[in-house]
């Protein structure tokens, strides 16, 4: 599956790579790419594994905040 996320807050490379590392790390989750320019992240998972409420979550932890 793939879904769009769009994050609030992600303002350089250092976003960048902590959206997308704490992304990685969820079970599941195959690929995750990530544009700041637009503040969208691209999910690549497997729904028997992970939700999107999950990697929601994931990202807050972060300090960003998801929409959507």
């Amino acid at each position: 599956m793939e879904l769009t996320l769009e994050v609030n807050g992600m303002t350089c490379e250092q976003c960048e790579k902590a959206v997308k590392g704490s992304l990685e790390k969820l079970e599941g989750v195959h690929g995750v790419e990530v544009y700041l320019d637009s503040g969208k992240v691209n999910v690549t998972y497997d729904e028997a594994y992970v939700t999107k409420s999950l990697m929601k979550e994931a990202i807050e932890a972060q300090g960003y905040e998801p929409v959507g």
